[in-house]
């Protein structure tokens, strides 16, 4: 149990600004709030923030606080608590590619980027690999105060069990996930059905979605075996959509279809929990498509910028839009000014719509009753703002004041997991000691 004593508490749905006690209980996703009896009764203990319970009314007066339980106390005197982040399309499989050597050809086009940099580098992936990825981007995220992340995993040589990695991973750090592997015909069909085995197998033990890569990488079979699957597991598809060009121009020449009327007919769109990423190449008919369905599409600017691929431009694709990081970095702040700022010119979004994005990621988990993104994941910022910060004025400080480096506590699914900026529940310089061994292995195997 933790006491969150004195802080200013930010409502994320309706901007409320209160001061206020918060008692985080691990063991349910509802909030309780003080000021209360039963918090100002807490005598010092072995620490200075952490002490025994002392018997009193509980902050709602509904029973009695056990004596016998421990309570971590955090001043959050000058602090400001909201609800965490969370990520709505990252790529594990990405995190150790900081710094890598040049590929051995320059690229030329989106194509050539992921033949020559991202094919190259997941093909080269093992299970130390990918765990070591996992841990990192998991340490990162809980440092820009994201405590959930949906993620697109790729190891098309380290398939088996590499799902189950990742979840170990990011159990081990304490964010919470929702995963899926990406299946695809661009190694074979041997290794497409391990993509579907893999799915699968993890979707029988864990809630996840069925991913794919993206149509020009995906044949009929491959596409309808992900389909039936996702129906089996009551789940959805998790794919790239029109992020370039050409992954148009393959679907015209190939199935006489633009990609999301071949979505559409193959039935990816009939499921509320699937996530089309990208969706920048998009016809008014197939903006139609994806706004007349229950589907949610997940925007990635600044990977969108990197790649030189194109601006997204919401028009016609409806309210469910939220925001992702396509593996670039876990900061889903900087993801949210990248998008309102690239949105000036090639999009019609405002400072409300901006934040909407922002967390319409954790509409897109409540509504299909995704676990581990309740209310007991909280964010404490130590923002010391040189002008007024309020509910009227809170967006101007979202976009232009709040930064993640300003984040001192994170809490996920009630448990601490970032403490004064530390790491709380993992050995963080032992797992950055061992990823950089592994990227090293990583560089050299694909040399």
């Amino acid at each position: 149990m933790i006491l969150l004593k004195n802080g200013t508490y930010i409502d994320w749905e309706t901007l409320e600004f209160r001061q206020t006690d918060i008692v985080v209980d691990g063991g349910a996703s509802s909030l309780t709030f003080g000021p209360s009896d039963g918090a100002s009764s807490l005598t010092p203990g072995p620490s200075s923030c952490e002490t025994a319970l002392t018997p009193g009314p509980s902050p709602r007066g509904r029973g009695e606080v056990p004596g016998s339980e421990r309570l971590k106390i955090i001043d959050c005197t000058g602090k400001y608590i909201t609800k965490s982040f969370a990520n709505g399309h990252h790529h594990v499989y990405s995190a150790l590619a900081r710094g890598m050597p040049a590929p051995k050809k320059s690229p030329g086009n989106f194509l050539e980027i992921l033949k020559y940099v991202w094919w190259n580098l997941d093909k080269a992936l093992d299970t130390e690999m990918i765990r070591a990825s996992a841990l990192v981007t998991a340490m990162a995220c809980a440092k820009n105060g994201v405590t959930f992340v949906i993620d697109h995993h790729a190891s098309p040589f380290a398939v088996d069990g590499s799902l189950e990695t990742i979840a170990a991973a990011f159990d081990e750090v304490g964010v919470g996930h929702l995963l899926c592997y990406e299946i695809s015909d661009r190694d074979g069909l041997d290794n497409a059905a391990r993509g579907i085995e893999e799915s699968a197998s993890y979707l029988s033990k864990h809630q996840g979605l069925v991913g794919l890569h993206a149509s020009f990488t995906v044949g009929n079979r491959t596409l309808k075996q992900a389909v039936s699957l996702a129906q089996r597991a009551n789940s959805g598809i998790h794919i790239h959509v029109a992020e370039d060009k050409s992954d148009q121009q393959h679907c015209i020449g190939h199935y006489r279809h633009r990609v999301v009327e071949r979505l559409s007919e193959n039935g990816v769109l009939q499921f509320p929990r699937t996530i089309l990423a990208h969706c920048l190449h998009l016809d008014d008919h197939e903006r139609g498509l994806v706004e007349g369905s229950p589907v949610w599409v997940v925007e990635n600017m600044e990977s969108n910028l990197n790649n030189s691929v194109g601006f997204f431009n919401s028009k016609g694709l409806g309210p469910r839009i939220m925001l992702g990081t396509d593996g670039m970095h876990s900061d889903m702040l900087r993801s949210a000014r990248s998008a309102f700022f690239a949105g000036h010119n090639f999009d019609t979004i405002d400072y409300g719509g901006s934040y909407h994005r922002f967390r319409n990621v954790h509409k897109y988990l409540q509504s299909n009753g995704f676990e581990g993104d309740g209310e007991n994941n909280l964010v404490v910022f130590d923002y010391d703002t040189p002008t007024p910060f309020n509910g009227d004025n809170f967006v101007g400080h979202f976009l232009f004041g709040l930064e993640s480096r300003q984040i001192s506590h994170v809490i996920s699914a009630g448990r601490l997991i970032l403490e004064d900026g530390r790491i709380a529940r993992a050995d963080e310089n032992s797992i950055l000691e061992a990823s950089r061994e592994q990227a090293k292995r990583l560089w050299e195997k694909m040399k």
